[in-house]
């Protein structure tokens, strides 16, 4: 993280790890203008005057968890293996590398479903940024040396690869809609890899040569 984060940083990792996800727990339940610092130090079990050394002020500590959650997502998308061609197999794999994550971070992708909300007008563009910029990077990995040739030739495969984005975002915005929190995410979460296991079968049916 930048120099200026070093005296939380020299912390031991535990403690780091109360005093994120209490305030993780705060943004996620207020919102970025109502959430209580107050409420942040009595989660994690700290001063105030402990907080604010670590942190110059409630918004600094907010840019410090969307730095923390980009680099565990940014992490996750370094997984996706390249040498995996075919494009199904790879949204797969992702998939599931993507499960595994959340299980161990589920408050960080808590906090990161919440940006989509923030509406406060001191960090809305900071956090529309930080959307986009994860969001690209993942897409541009998630296609990157894949065995098109696969594809029918009758495929506009731009088009299909449209068309897979928008199930995907759309089967992922149907599963933020219902899921209270990814710290209940091991049913949860087998239950829609295996819904989208079966769109995948319809695309994959449709977009490939058969053998």
């Amino acid at each position: 993280m930048i120099t200026i984060y070093s005296k939380f940083n020299n912390l031991k990792l535990e403690k780091q790890e109360q005093i994120i996800n209490a305030a993780i727990k705060e943004f996620v339940q207020s919102g970025f203008d109502k959430a209580s610092t107050n409420e942040i130090v009595k989660r994690a079990n700290i001063s105030k005057g402990s907080l604010f050394n670590y942190f110059n002020s409630k918004k600094d500590l907010y840019l410090y968890l969307i730095e923390y959650s980009r680099n565990i997502i940014r992490d996750l998308n370094d997984q996706i293996d390249l040498t995996e061609e075919d494009l199904f197999n790879r949204i797969e794999k992702a998939g599931l590398e993507k499960f595994y994550v959340q299980q161990k971070h589920p408050l960080v992708f808590d906090f990161f479903a919440s940006l989509k909300h923030e509406e406060s007008v001191e960090v809305k563009e900071t956090v529309k940024q930080s959307i986009a910029y994860i969001y690209n990077v993942a897409i541009k990995r998630l296609y990157q040396d894949i065995d098109y040739s696969k594809f029918r030739d009758e495929i506009d495969v731009e088009k299909a690869i449209e068309i897979l984005n928008w199930t995907m975002f759309g089967l992922g915005e149907k599963a933020l809609e219902q899921i209270v929190t990814f710290e209940d995410v091991d049913d949860f979460g087998e239950y829609y890899f295996e819904e989208w296991k079966k769109y995948a079968e319809i695309l994959k049916y449709s977009f490939y040569k058969q053998s």
